[in-house]
């Protein structure tokens, strides 16, 4: 068998070791009492973080101290450990490596200071005769050679019987302290650095101490002047405690390249005008999915050499998942064949919450495309449109790239005839952390299933469900078996509500939720929307959810969805009544009314308020949700001031913020590029890569929850809580969900091109559906356009979407056909041309299933939406 990375690290640490310190030690000077301190989290009263270990049974805090199983009869001292990363060595320091250890029965335990990436040099060590009664250790060493990023490792393996190795007070003093740190914020005028669409909002801020308004000028590449004006003062911004002022350009509108803004003897990042900014950054952003894959190997034909490789978790040693993983102990007496799905977030596991609401945003984006004016029908997340293995298979991409995840969320389903069948499993992960960076074919720790949850229950249900709709078209088989997978999990998650997952554990996060109400309304939506069925517009209705306030000003996440079923009953044609859906509307456009408010009452132009509460962890997502919630409101009402909200969000995302950067890979002249995860671990080991282009950081968390930004950020403005380095997880880190709300945001903005004003209709269209055929196979629906404007139209093409399976068998009084759910429509030779007042009309009859079959919410002709009554 092949060595894992990690095991091939700690061997060539093992053998290097000899060479620059023994057990015993050389005599030096103790380093001064007042030496600064290297490990974070020594004592562990803060948890197992950001400690890691590899080989053993079982890692976590006991008693205040960090204890470990270790399985008897390994080969090897280095076949099992407990590490921790990124600790900064200088050359010809003295440092002084203490510990408490015990083990039980006992064995050899040899701390090892080594180089985190190949070759793994070793820079010192220390062996303990470790017993069960505690004892202390402590040596006194010079470093060998300057590294920022030494990693110390346990070694505890080796020993013939089981062991538990527990260890306290880890101290590593010496070297100088770390210099203050202070945020490399580039130039005072903060810009979004991809660039503005021509027609839509164009804003800066300036850090500033002026208290007048100050003059500015818009610059061309060449340096020629296209506009000036004058700054608006806005004083301190609570989020980032910055003096501030602003600048609207937005009355620029002519495209450009490398265009930069002068205000107060400084020149901003450079940036574009154009209407096909964000073209890419939509391709990038869902990008990010097919690198996250599990179980497949990735193509460096499609996506680039630098991520390129084999399949992980295929059971393919040193892996130990996920074709046939157990439960952990005491959760259920069966394995599950899990492989595939996405790798979640920085390690490697997958959740099935997390999974949920990032497969619902694309499902929701491709949706969005039937049912909004600007979306194309779904042009542009069609069939060969994203680098995937599956282009050109008459699917559109991005539901492709969906069912990847789909088909992992079904297998985590409890079996028929199991305890707690129709459930799901909450997560599979890695029994213990693992170090960083460690790529997924390379991780040697057991994998294992975790207790079904209802949370997990209902994000299945919701996310089948909508997949039963929308693969309904493409795949009627698949469509079928995500919708049975929906009912199965619906009906177990009410004869199973209060099933949470634990608040704790060890090798994954716990994504853990004691209120799944809005769990339970999000899957009755989704099932109702598929289904019309009366049990669940009768559930969705009982839930104090459809009335009640479901837009939080922080957003929404995986732990709060009502927002998700909201938004859709507003969105997909449906059933509901009619007073009941103007007031589902009514809601949207009143939360986006209150993000706009957050917009102008922030001096950096986001939809969330400035008080550290509202700057967390993953926040960067929370107000791309924001986001989402005025581009839905755009879509309803088309209303410019949503879109010119939900497009200027992405300004704050993009450049313009305190700290000047951009949090997405790959986009803007200073963007981050070493977020945590082990798969992008070219920080730490330069023979991985970086984050693929498109990939977006966590954002600013003003809680401090990891222990390196704890130390290095203590006091931080809530704006300024954030580094762009792989060691800060709870600022730094990639997530499905956090890309799945850029994908969903990126594509809406790509989709308004230039923003140009949205011109009145002048079109109305009825849709009259007749009642279905006897035995429910099909209906007949005749659809009438009238053209309410001042000019005849002289050829008329009228276009609509299916909500779900219905296919268009023959028409009559025009050239009907059909591709996916959208359906087509061009006036004959004797009826195309409609006069000003007039109307024509045209019929159809369509086959369709037992699902739901309303009207559709939007139709266009010639491309332009009418009105639908």
């Amino acid at each position: 068998m092949t060595p894992s990375r990690r095991r091939l690290a700690v061997l060539a640490a093992a053998t290097a070791v000899a060479l620059v310190g023994g057990s015993a030690g050389t005599a030096f000077a103790d380093p001064p009492a007042d030496a600064p301190e290297q490990i974070r989290n020594g004592d562990f009263s803060d948890g197992s973080s950001p400690w890691f270990s590899y080989g053993t049974d079982s890692l976590g805090v006991v008693d205040g101290q960090l204890c470990a199983t270790v399985a008897g009869g390994l080969a090897n001292p280095w076949d099992a450990g407990i590490g921790h990363d990124a600790l900064p060595l200088i050359a010809g320091a003295e440092y002084t490596l203490g510990f408490d250890v015990t083990a039980t029965p006992g064995g050899s335990v040899a701390a090892v200071l080594q180089l985190g990436s190949e070759p793994y040099t070793g820079y010192y060590s220390v062996t303990a005769a470790a017993t069960p009664t505690q004892q202390r250790i402590e040596r006194t060493f010079v470093a060998p050679t300057d590294d920022d990023r030494a990693q110390l490792i346990f070694q505890v393996g080796g020993a013939a019987e089981a062991q538990t190795v527990c260890l306290d007070n880890i101290s590593l003093r010496g070297g100088n302290p770390p210099e203050p740190y202070v945020p490399d914020t580039g130039p005072r005028v903060r810009v979004n650095q991809v660039g503005y669409l021509p027609g839509g909002p164009k804003n800066a801020t300036v850090v500033t101490d002026a208290t007048e308004a100050l003059p500015w000028k818009l610059h061309s590449a060449s340096g020629a002047v296209l506009a000036s004006g004058t700054t608006t003062v806005r004083g301190v911004d609570e989020a980032s405690a910055q003096h501030v002022h602003t600048v609207d350009f937005s009355s620029y509108r002519t495209p450009g390249q490398g265009l930069t803004l002068a205000v107060d003897g400084e020149v901003s990042h450079p940036f574009d005008i154009s209407g096909t900014i964000y073209d890419q950054l939509r391709s990038d952003a869902l990008q990010f999915f097919y690198i996250q894959r599990s179980g497949i190997a990735i193509d460096g034909d499609l996506v680039g050499e630098e991520y390129a490789r084999p399949a992980g978790h295929l059971d393919v040693a040193p892996n130990q998942g996920d074709t046939n993983v157990p439960c952990a102990a005491g959760a259920c007496d069966y394995r599950l064949d899990v492989r595939g799905g996405w790798y979640d977030a920085g390690d490697h596991g997958k959740y099935v919450v997390n999974g949920g609401i990032a497969t619902y945003q694309l499902l929701s984006a491709f949706e969005r495309t039937k049912n909004a004016p600007t979306g194309e029908f779904g042009a542009n997340l069609g069939d060969g449109t994203l680098r995937l293995p599956e282009r050109d298979n008459g699917v559109p991409d991005i539901l492709d790239e969906a069912r990847w995840e789909l088909e992992f969320l079904m297998r985590m389903q409890v079996p028929a005839g199991k305890p707690l069948a129709g459930m799901a499993h909450h997560k599979i992960h890695d029994r213990n952390w693992t170090g960083l960076p460690m790529r997924p074919e390379d991780d040697p720790e057991p994998r294992e299933l975790h207790p079904p949850s209802t949370a997990a229950t209902l994000n299945l249900a919701a996310v089948t469900a909508q997949c039963a709709r929308l693969f309904a078209p493409y795949d009627k088989e698949f469509a079928q078996r995500c919708g049975s997978a929906a009912k199965t999990a619906y009906a177990a998650a009410k004869a199973n509500p209060a099933r949470y997952a634990p608040s704790s554990g060890n090798g994954g996060g716990p994504y853990d939720d004691t209120n799944v109400t809005d769990e339970f309304y999000w899957a009755a939506v989704e099932l109702y929307l598929t289904t019309g069925a009366a049990t669940y517009l009768t559930d969705l209705t009982a839930s104090p959810h459809h009335t009640g306030d479901v837009f939080d000003v922080r957003g929404f996440g995986w732990q709060s969805v009502a927002a998700l079923g909201r938004l859709d009953l507003a969105t997909v044609p449906n059933g509901l009544p009619a007073a009941d859906l103007a007031r589902v509307r009514a809601s949207v456009t009143t939360a986006a009314d209150g993000y706009l408010a957050e917009i102008g009452r922030q001096a950096y132009g986001l939809p969330m308020p400035g008080d550290p509460g509202s700057y967390f962890w993953g926040g960067n997502g929370a107000i791309l949700n924001n986001a989402v919630v005025l581009a839905t409101a755009f879509d309803l009402t088309g209303d410019e001031k949503y879109r010119d909200g939900a497009v200027q969000t992405m300004d704050y995302i993009l450049g313009r913020n305190a700290l000047n950067i951009s949090y997405v890979t790959g986009w803007g002249e200073h963007a981050a590029e070493n977020q945590h995860s082990r798969i992008f671990g070219y920080q730490l080991d330069p023979s991985m890569p970086k984050p693929p282009a498109g990939s977006i950081a966590g954002g600013p968390n003003a809680a401090l929850q990891d222990p390196f930004v704890e130390q290095l950020l203590e006091g931080c403005a809530p704006m300024f809580c954030f580094v762009d380095d792989i060691a800060s997880y709870s600022t730094n880190e990639v997530a499905i969900n956090w890309n799945s709300a850029l994908a969903w945001v990126a594509s809406f903005v790509a989709d308004q091109g230039d923003s140009a004003a949205v011109p009145a209709p002048t079109c109305t269209v009825s849709y009259t559906n007749y009642g279905s055929w006897e035995g429910g196979t099909g209906f007949t629906a005749q659809v009438n356009i009238r053209n309410t404007g001042t000019a005849p139209v002289n050829g008329w093409t009228a276009r609509f979407a299916f909500t779900g399976d219905a296919k268009v068998r023959d028409a009559w009084m025009a050239d009907v056909t059909q591709s996916g759910a959208t359906v087509t429509a061009k006036g004959e030779s004797y009826n195309s041309r409609i006069n000003p007042g007039s109307s024509v009309m045209f019929g159809f009859n369509a086959t369709t299933g037992s699902g739901a079959n309303p009207a559709p919410n939007l139709v266009t002709v010639n491309g332009a939406a009418c009105t639908v009554s």
